[in-house]
């Protein structure tokens, strides 16, 4: 063998024998740190991220059988979950889910509006409940039916603030300090003014959100705007465009200030923010700036702000689709009710509110809120309540924020409870020229009465 392969066969068994030692050498490392390279292979996936638990309160895992059970849940409406968007989809499958797993059905019963609450409270009364979950309205829940130990306090099952609205069982459905009612739509209904921007554009008026933009939509400025759209176009001597649609807006004056008829078991007539709202409602109608009335129900007003001439016109959020339907020549919007001076900010309100309650004679309502909790604890795709609603119905990026603002602060208007309050006869007194002072003395000891009636004096 000649020198340079002894060399080159004298180099390989060098480099084969070094790298053997380094390959033991990092075996030994590992081994000294009780982690072989399998080990490390085991590590790394149990380093995987895990899927993360809920940031809120979930209630844990219950494991129950219903015995093939027929939930009966009971509305004025088919509350059955539509798969109109992706959320009500995950709602739909994890009922299936549901069923399945604890061996029940659900069958959605609708009963028409105006025998709702007469045959539901008979059937209360009775003690055989037409539902196991029945929708119902606070104005003749509170106090009346809890008071006579007709329906489960649900407030210990309500705590998934993903799954229920807190605000509704904590403070808007109560009594004595228990929540009855509950709902998993955590949208408030939105109330405002809805108004005809085209209308407002051919009359040359100031654009109705730079009010709201400057912070000057207050009660003054308003009225200066249903005043300056009431004109006489033609030249005929009569009017053929109003500001105003609705005649009456006891409900909206006491909303935007703040304040009710009532306050718990007592009237609330003595109240600065009350008196100020009655005194703005008597303005408005004894000064005649509405559209005068043709004699029709409580839709005429929606029906004069469809025919176009009509600038403004109060109302719920509920009422944009038929609008929009009626009115498809029409640009419209929407703002917030303008601010009373008692308040510093834009509220909405509910005068027949109502949230879904479980009767005392039906068994186990914890499985039943558990099972409305894990139907409703979904990972929504939208980034507020309402988006969905909102953004099919305008186009407007204002109207969807003042619709959002509004909806914030709601509060409930509870003279509705009280069937003997004369009502609609104290309002038409306030509108009828008499001083508000007269009507008020006059009235706090009816309205008294009738809240006692309901109470019991207590």
């Amino acid at each position: 063998m000649d020198r340079r392969k002894l060399l080159l066969s004298l180099f390989l068994c060098f480099l084969f024998v070094f790298l053997v030692a380094c390959n033991n050498n990092d075996e030994s490392v590992n081994n000294d740190t009780g982690n072989t390279n399998e080990e490390n292979d085991q590590d790394t996936e149990n380093d995987a991220p895990e899927e993360s638990e809920a940031d809120y309160y979930q209630t844990p895992e219950m494991d129950f059988d219903l015995g093939g059970k027929t939930i009966k849940i009971v509305s004025w409406w088919d509350m059955t979950i539509p798969d109109d968007n992706p959320d009500n989809i995950q709602r739909r499958e994890n009922l299936e889910a549901l069923m399945e797993k604890h061996n029940f059905k659900v069958e959605y019963i609708a009963i028409d509006y105006g025998e709702y609450q007469e045959k539901v409270t008979a059937s209360l009364i009775a003690g055989e409940p037409i539902g196991d979950i029945v929708r119902l309205g606070k104005t003749y829940t509170v106090p009346a039916l809890v008071k006579q130990d007709l329906l489960w306090p649900i407030d210990e099952y309500t705590k998934n603030p993903n799954a229920f609205n807190q605000n509704m069982t904590s403070n808007l459905y109560t009594y004595e300090g228990k929540g009855y009612g509950f709902t998993e739509d955590h949208k408030n209904l939105a109330q405002g003014i809805f108004y005809n921007r085209t209308l407002m554009n051919e009359l040359g008026l100031k654009p109705l959100q730079e009010y709201v933009d400057e912070d000057n939509w207050n009660w003054d400025t308003f009225l200066e705007v249903a005043k300056a759209a009431n004109k006489d176009t033609n030249n005929d001597g009569k009017l053929d465009t109003w500001g105003l649609a609705n005649a009456s807006l006891m409900q909206f004056a006491l909303m935007s200030n703040n304040t009710d008829l009532v306050k718990g078991n007592e009237h609330n007539l003595d109240d600065p923010a009350t008196i100020e709202a009655l005194e703005f409602e008597s303005q408005l109608v004894t000064e005649q700036i509405p559209r005068p009335t043709e004699g029709g129900d409580w839709t005429e007003p929606g029906q004069f702000f469809r025919q176009g001439n009509t600038l403004m016109y109060a109302g719920a959020d509920w009422e944009i689709d038929g609008l929009s339907t009626d009115m498809p020549d029409y640009d419209i919007g929407f703002i917030p009710f303008p601010k009373g001076p008692s308040v510093d900010k834009y509220y909405s309100a509910e005068a027949l509110l109502q949230a879904l309650t479980i009767p005392k004679t039906v068994e186990n309502p914890e499985q039943l809120m558990y099972i409305w909790e894990k139907i409703n604890d979904i990972e929504s795709i939208y980034d507020y309540p309402g988006q969905a609603s909102y953004e099919s119905h305008y186009t407007n990026e204002e109207d969807i924020n003042n619709l959002r603002m509004v909806s914030e602060n709601l509060l409930v208007l509870d003279y509705n409870t009280y069937p003997n309050l004369g009502y609609y006869d104290f309002v038409a007194e306030i509108g009828s020229g008499t001083s508000v002072s007269t009507v008020v003395e006059k009235y706090k000891p009816l309205f008294q009465s009738a809240i006692d009636e309901v109470w019991g004096g207590n």
